[in-house]
């Protein structure tokens, strides 16, 4: 065994490994996020979506994924050199400088491939089959995933060599994940009532709890992709911060204008959007940017949530509209803010012209185009074959009770107990 770099700094790698155990509370906090959006009869449907990806993928990122990811010197994917993590006393194909251990770097990015299929549950809430969920994230890791963050992230992939930037996710986790919740919508379809009966929030403490662990996990995962403790993390846990303020003042401000009052739904939502809009330009661009991105996308997102109205989608918990649109936003705006003074290229408030926005775009067009079009054969395959929809009995009867046999509040509306008891185990 050899090691191509044993200079490892204990600082940068105690700071990645804390830094990856909340990007992984961000799962479980998107799930109580999502949650307490839909309906009770459904809540415990969503958190078992967002669990079982955590199993999943943590099986399938050590298996070969990983390898795929990050390995290997091809342009469009990696290879599986590194195939249940053999040969990981070695350093990732161009990371062999990095003063942390392979390892933890393997730690830190499986925590960024969990929450990205995390994310889509929200666009298909209320009517998904568990089994077919499943399946599903499994196959979407390695068919899109992988080969979308070795274009991105991996200084072998074609993206990163062109010059695009993305900091922590933009295009790699949120744009990804929103065009592919917008194509298993399209296959999915409605859900029954929709857009005629109004299906509240069950639980909008749920929803800000769930708001409050993604903020604060997501300090790790935007300051953590920094891969040490230095002043581009403290940069771009600043730049999270502010920006996921300016956003939840821009969001609210949207609401009072149109609606007449500011909710606290809102507030959560226009957080997330700044969280998502920041994600790719948190290491790229100086605090007061990262005001303008944050504001800018509280305003755009709120604005975008009413996309599904127009074009009659139905993105049950606004995936699309937050994700998909504060991703992209986020990305081009480094074209605009970029500045070298932080980090990287300069954009185009800074001289430097308009190549910077053509590489963003190039990466937004082509991860976007890819996600919705690889996501849509994969859904289908599956529609076509187990079925990936609930049937209409079991949809009004809730996910709770027809996919887990549980229900999560004992009243007289679900039911007593957490478990429904068969009629053998009654007597």
């Amino acid at each position: 065994m050899s090691f191509v770099n044993t200079n490892f700094n204990a600082g940068d790698t105690a700071w990645i490994l804390v830094a990856s155990a909340l990007v992984l509370l961000m799962t479980p906090g998107l799930a109580f996020f999502y949650g307490g959006m839909v309906r009770g009869k459904n809540v415990l449907g969503m958190l078992a979506q967002n669990f079982v990806t955590m199993g999943v993928v943590s099986v399938l990122w050590i298996t070969g994924v990983f390898s795929l990811a990050f390995v290997g010197t091809g342009k469009f994917i990696g290879n599986l050199h590194q195939f249940g993590l053999n040969h990981i006393w070695q350093q990732p194909t161009g990371f062999e400088a990095l003063t942390i251990p392979p390892l933890v770097f393997v730690a830190f990015q499986l925590m960024f491939a969990i929450i990205t299929p995390a994310l889509i549950t929200g666009g298909t809430a209320d009517r998904l089959k568990f089994g077919s969920w499943t399946l599903f994230s499994a196959v979407w890791l390695i068919l899109v995933y992988a080969p979308v963050a070795h274009w991105v992230f991996s200084p072998s992939g074609w993206l990163f060599k062109l010059g695009a930037e993305d900091f922590a996710g933009g295009t790699v986790v949120h744009a990804n994940a929103g065009a592919a919740a917008l194509a298993v919508i399209l296959v999915i379809g409605r859900r029954k009532g929709w857009p005629k009966e109004r299906m509240r929030p069950h639980n909008v403490p749920f929803v800000l709890l769930g708001a409050g662990l993604l903020w604060f996990g997501w300090f790790g995962f935007n300051a953590g992709s920094a891969l040490a403790a230095n002043t581009l993390s403290a940069y771009a846990f600043i730049n999270t911060n502010t920006a996921t303020g300016a956003a939840l003042l821009g969001w609210i401000l949207v609401e009072k204008i149109r609606d007449g009052h500011p909710t606290t739904l809102g507030a959560a939502s226009g957080a997330i959007a700044g969280l998502v809009a920041i994600t790719p330009a948190c290491g790229f661009v100086s605090p007061m940017g990262s005001i303008l991105i944050g504001f800018a996308a509280g305003i755009v997102c709120a604005l975008a949530t009413g996309l599904k109205n127009i074009f009659k989608f139905d993105d049950a918990l606004d995936v699309v509209g937050v994700h998909l649109v504060g991703g992209v936003l986020g990305a081009l705006l480094i074209g605009l803010l970029g500045t070298h003074m932080v980090n990287g290229a300069n954009g185009l408030f800074y001289k430097g012209g308009w190549t910077l926005m053509s590489h963003q775009l190039a990466a937004v067009g082509a991860v976007v185009a890819y996600s919705f079009v690889a996501t849509y054969i994969i859904a289908q395959i599956i529609d076509k074959t187990i079925g990936l929809r609930v049937t209409p009995d079991e949809e009004a009867m809730g996910l709770d009770l027809s996919e887990h046999a549980e229900t999560a509040y004992e009243t007289a509306s679900y039911g007593g107990g957490t478990r429904v008891m068969s009629s053998s185990e009654s007597n």
